[in-house]
């Protein structure tokens, strides 16, 4: 297995729909952000009944050998909730509360742009050496939490002197639990079960607080199965004598993939985006769009037609955004090119591939 290949489809999956064209926070599209992969608060799942999950599960069949473990990876997005704030009356360094202040769209301080966005922090829940060998083992539950955080980063107007403006950035604090258990079908056949809950309180939850639900949930959530001593069953493409025990798999807001060199059975993904066994980035992809699978070329002629000012506010949503703007201008006629096509015949291994 390649780490390099299913990293990049892992980031891929995890920032899938992150934003959106025009890559603006002004667009109606970046206002009410979409989110693939979102296990809401158990409360707020109860509130919608269970419209937006609190839970999600993976099953996957495993062949086992003499000594078999398995590492499980849980990977999601904790949001944090950007806002721009123009303070009532500006103020000096010696002036500590940088509190009063009106929450705007955008700001401008120094020529520059200031945005109220949704960023987001990577987070990781590793299960690592869970023995798969000999009797079935005991359930394993692996709780996990992570705290609620407040900054507020002052905007200083090089005029004056004065602090004009903030950025305020709040997180909500997250709890929830990791449960991994095993069913062996047959002497070296097991099933193994993911499944990802989200506990966080949530007091009075009702419909219409998905956004105030958002910031507490577990966003582009997906888990990364790796396999020592065993191989993973192809759940799109099994054996015939295996396909009613793949009938019985119950897979929740997820869609498990063989990923890495194909061929190799030692590594999953499972994904809340309907995948192929051994995915592949695209190699005329100049690097990551995030808006919803679009084609890389109609996205970066896109791109290009935008105004000065356009590209001015792109810039400043956040350092993704700006390195897609930088990316795509710097693009060469040559790489402009490939993107406009390639051809593929997939034929049989070894078979010579024109492009």
């Amino acid at each position: 297995m390649t780490t390099t290949t299913v990293e990049k489809i892992a980031n891929a999956v995890l920032y899938e729909g992150y934003i959106l064209y025009p890559y603006r926070a002004s667009a109606v599209k970046n206002q009410q952000r979409w989110n693939f992969g979102a296990v809401y608060p158990e409360a707020y799942s109860n509130a919608t009944k269970g419209v937006d999950s609190w839970t999600m599960q993976t099953d996957c069949l495993v062949h086992s050998g003499r000594q078999t473990s398995l590492e499980v990876k849980v990977r999601f997005l904790h949001l944090v909730s950007r806002e721009a704030g123009e303070l009532t009356t500006p103020t000096s360094e010696s002036d500590p509360n940088l509190s009063d202040f009106n929450v705007v769209p955008m700001l401008e301080v120094n020529g520059q742009y200031f945005q109220t966005w949704q960023e987001a922090i990577e987070r990781e829940i590793v299960i690592s050496g869970f023995e798969l060998s000999g009797a079935d083992p005991e359930p394993l539950q692996l709780p996990f939490s992570f705290p609620a955080t407040h900054a507020i980063e002052p905007l200083r107007n090089e005029e004056t002197g004065r602090i004009a403006g903030v950025l305020s950035r709040r997180q909500q604090a997250i709890a929830g639990r990791c449960e991994v258990s095993v069913r062996r079908l047959t002497r070296d056949l097991l099933r193994v079960t993911i499944q990802i809950v989200n506990v966080t309180p949530m007091t009075d939850a009702r419909w219409e607080d998905r956004e105030a639900a958002l910031l507490r949930a577990l966003v582009s959530t997906h888990t990364i199965l790796n396999l020592s001593g065993g191989e993973f069953v192809s759940l799109l493409d099994p054996p015939a004598t295996l396909a009613e025990a793949v009938a019985q798999c119950q897979n929740v807001g997820t869609y498990p993939v063989l990923v890495g060199v194909e061929g190799e059975r030692n590594c999953m993904l499972s994904s809340p985006i309907i995948l192929y066994d051994y995915p592949q980035i695209a190699p005329e992809s100049a690097g990551d769009l995030y808006d919803g699978t679009e084609i890389d070329e109609i996205l970066t002629l896109r791109i290009m037609t935008l105004t000065d000012e356009e590209k001015r506010e792109m810039r400043s949503v956040d350092e993704r955004a700006r390195q897609i703007l930088e990316r795509t201008e710097k693009l060469s006629t040559h790489e402009m090119m490939k993107l406009h096509g390639a051809l593929r015949y997939p034929g049989h291994p070894g078979e010579k591939k024109h492009e």
